[in-house]
C-alpha cells in the first residue's frame, strides 16, 4: 500500500508535501510529483498538506493508472525534499478536472 499522486496535481504542482515527507519519496516532473511506492512508509502526513487533494491511498477506486504512473516516474525523474518555485498560473489550474491530458512526461529540475 502506498499513497499516489492524480492529476489534481498537474499544472498545479504544489510542493508542500514534499517538507513533510519523512522519506523523500516524491519525484518532480516537469508539471507535477510522484510519489515512489517503493520509498512511501504509508504515514498519510503528505495528505493534508496537498492544497488540491492530489494525494490519495492507493484503494481508491480507479487509480491503477496513477498508481503505475507514479511507480514508473519515480525511477526517472529527480527527487524533491525542498518546496521549489510554484508555477506562475498555478491557481489557475487548481480545481480543474481531468487535467490527465496535460501531463508531461518531462523531468523537473528536483534539488
Amino acid at each position: 500500500m502506498t499513497y499516489v499522486v492524480k492529476d489534481d496535481c498537474i499544472r498545479c504542482k504544489h510542493m508542500d508535501c514534499v517538507k513533510v515527507c519523512p522519506t523523500d519519496c516524491f519525484h518532480e516532473g516537469e508539471n507535477m510529483l510522484v510519489i515512489d511506492p517503493d520509498d512511501c512508509i504509508d504515514c498519510g502526513l503528505c495528505v493534508p498538506e496537498c492544497p488540491v487533494d492530489a494525494i490519495v491511498f492507493d484503494d481508491e477506486a480507479g487509480i491503477e493508472f496513477w498508481l503505475n504512473l507514479n511507480a514508473r516516474y519515480a525511477k526517472i525523474w529527480p527527487l524533491i525534499t525542498e518546496i521549489g518555485t510554484l508555477p506562475e498560473d498555478s491557481e489557475k489550474w487548481k480545481g480543474v478536472p481531468d487535467k490527465k491530458q496535460y501531463f508531461s512526461d518531462k523531468p523537473g529540475d528536483g534539488d
